[in-house]
């Protein structure tokens, strides 16, 4: 092939609109790489499974799970049985939207260093309280005392972690 044929050949394909698109491409390629690269590193597939393990990845949740292990819960519940909604759309989410939030957080260092609970989270915990303790709640909620305003957690703060 001679120089002619095949600047004839790459002509057309140096145009705004096709530089636009290559731009494009890289950009998303690059935030993909770099996104699949932070997953592998942080061992983000440990957050997928039921492995209360996984919570100790970052060190910052270290008091947390020692507070989990010495609690009542630490024998009969795992991190997800609280900290996550009991459906499987619902819990896969939840997991997703905390973990890509908590990833952010460590990335950036912009995280307290003494973790507490957001209002969302709150709200699928005392879920998870009502869920798992129906038989209790159900005649405690009609009580006056407890009506189904009041948190669980905010009495008993310390069962999840000590």
């Amino acid at each position: 092939m001679n120089r002619a044929r095949i600047a004839s050949a790459f002509k057309g394909l140096l145009t705004p609109k096709n530089a636009f698109y290559a731009l494009a491409i890289f950009v998303f390629g690059s935030l993909l790489g770099v996104g699949l690269f932070t997953f592998g590193y942080a061992r983000g597939a440990s957050y997928l499974t039921g492995d209360p393990a996984a919570c100790v990845n970052c060190h910052v949740m270290r008091d947390q799970w020692n507070g989990w292990l010495a609690s009542s819960h630490g024998k009969v519940a795992t991190c997800s049985d609280c900290h996550s909604p009991h459906n499987f759309v619902g819990k896969y989410a939840n997991k997703a939207t905390n973990g890509f939030f908590h990833g952010l957080a460590m990335t950036t260092g912009n995280h307290p260093d003494n973790i507490r609970i957001k209002p969302y989270n709150l709200r699928v915990t005392e879920q998870a309280c009502l869920y798992c303790h129906a038989d209790i709640t159900q005649s405690v909620r009609s009580s006056r005392a407890h009506a189904n305003t009041q948190s669980c957690v905010s009495c008993h703060r310390d069962v999840g972690h000590l």
